[in-house]
């Protein structure tokens, strides 16, 4: 027997307030582009798998508008963002019963122990981090062995940046070359496990987003 789609649970949009020029927490609440940015959500419940983990950290938190969900699926909830609003998000977070620890800090210099994760996730962030390389390392190293890294990217494809454009009013030039270069540098440093893609249909031509499940342990040096 089918069970419905698990909804995510999101920080209401009265709690939200975007933290820099890439944040745009409200869309996830606008009819249309609220159904299409709420797709990647679905996407990383659907990644975790019903495991539950001791410490999820989140690399990108942004506005805290996913921290809600995140914090259903593990004892420990931790978050990690540039921007300095730390204080403000969390105490957003907290009057809405959502525990976490919210650092500043970049993926490229994870201030945390060796091993300290059973789980990251980054939900459209990785492709705006200058050294994809970099920030790999520092995920393998603070994801204990077996951990697992949950990357939800969207589509690298030219068919997409006429809507970005619009949507962004920067297109797909925010990202550079950084979208084509993630999923190969992921592979290099991280096992793959699962992978999902919105639409299922159609190719890297109509991709919108890809969500990858990859365990800790790859090849690279």
């Amino acid at each position: 027997m089918s069970h419905p789609p698990h909804t995510p649970r999101l920080l209401p949009a009265s709690a939200v307030q975007p933290t820099g020029p890439v944040d745009h927490p409200d869309w996830n609440y606008r009819p249309v582009l609220g159904r299409v940015q709420r797709l990647r959500f679905r996407m990383v419940v659907d990644l975790l798998g019903g495991d539950r983990f001791d410490r999820i950290l989140e690399i990108g938190y942004g506005s805290g508008v996913f921290q809600p969900e995140l914090a259903r699926w593990c004892r420990e909830l931790h978050g990690i963002d540039a921007h300095p609003l730390t204080g403000e998000v969390a105490g957003r977070l907290a009057q809405h019963g959502v525990t976490t620890t919210l650092t500043r800090g970049s993926a490229e210099a994870l201030p945390y122990d060796d091993r300290f994760f059973d789980c990251v996730v980054a939900v459209s962030t990785l492709e705006y981090v200058e050294s994809i390389d970099t920030a790999c390392r520092e995920i393998d190293r603070v994801l204990a062995p077996g951990g697992s890294l949950i990357v939800v990217t969207p589509g690298a494809s030219a068919l997409w940046s006429p809507v970005l454009a619009v949507a962004t009013r920067q297109g797909a030039s925010q990202y550079g070359d950084r979208r084509q270069r993630l999923q190969p540098a992921l592979y290099r440093h991280f096992r793959p496990e699962r992978e999902v893609r919105v639409p299922r249909f159609g190719g890297s031509v109509l991709r919108l987003y890809t969500g990858l499940r990859l365990r800790a342990g790859g090849t690279a040096a």
